[in-house]
């Protein structure tokens, strides 16, 4: 019957939400190229505003949990779980105050309306997945970034998206290069619940009535800790504040 509901709403949902892309595309590019920075920023924020209000259309709630407890005045290392695209969005809005920037696969960077723009101009970084020594650079490079600017990354150890909300299993890579070049930085785990259910349908109809929760961690100081002792903890607590992964 969900799904049945769905079609309908979705239509509108989906229009609304590609007119959002369509509508910020030109708003980043005069942000950032006659302003600056801190416009396209804020314009970026903005965006992901309005597309979390369409998903209020299809019954979506949000509950995000810890980001006062974040440190502020210091680069941030988010490492969660990765449900759906709802992830990304949620977290620029809500952890705004922390300049996030992604990890992200290059296939993202060109194509989509406002978001290939953000991805390629507004600090994140697009990787290929085919090929590992050329995220190393890459990755390295953002690190270098977040430490100089003091701002975040955000990044998704699965490498892929669950389809289930069970986690797969954290790759190490990427979070080591991070640490190694940010090393002032603080690394927040952040538990993902009920994105994947979004898409469970696949891309439509959109799934209806879901409450989306963000959990943010204690922040482990990247200096404090040896790599292997701070990715287990890292990925201890994002694991274990996921539904799906208490019930397997």
């Amino acid at each position: 019957m969900e799904k049945i509901i769905s079609y309908p709403l979705s239509v509108i949902y989906y229009l609304l939400f590609g007119l959002c892309l369509a509508v910020f595309h030109p708003i980043q590019w005069i942000c950032l190229n006659v302003f600056g920075y801190q416009a396209h920023k804020k314009s970026v924020d903005y965006l992901n505003f309005c597309l979390l209000k369409c998903t209020n259309l299809v019954g979506t709630r949000y509950t995000i949990e810890g980001v006062d407890t974040v440190p502020k005045g210091a680069p941030i290392i988010f490492v969660a779980n990765h449900q759906s695209m709802y992830d990304i969005v949620a977290m620029i809005w809500y952890f705004r105050r922390f300049h996030c920037k992604f990890v992200s696969k290059k296939e993202l960077g060109s194509g989509i309306p406002s978001v290939s723009y953000n991805l390629k101009y507004g600090g994140s970084v697009l990787i290929d997945r085919k090929d590992p020594k050329q995220a190393i650079p890459v990755i390295k490079g953002l690190s270098e970034y977040i430490e100089k600017n003091t701002r975040s990354a955000v990044i998704f150890p699965e490498g892929t998206r669950s389809k289930t909300g069970v986690p797969k299993e954290f790759a190490q890579s990427g979070l080591k290069i991070l640490c190694k070049y940010a090393p002032s930085a603080y690394v927040v785990p952040v538990s993902i619940n009920n994105s994947w259910k979004m898409v469970k349908f696949g891309f439509f109809p959109v799934g209806l009535g879901n409450h989306l929760k963000f959990t943010a961690h204690k922040a482990l100081a990247v200096k404090d800790y040896k790599f292997e002792e701070l990715m287990e903890i890292t990925e201890k607590a994002v694991k274990e504040g996921i539904n799906e992964y208490k019930q397997v």
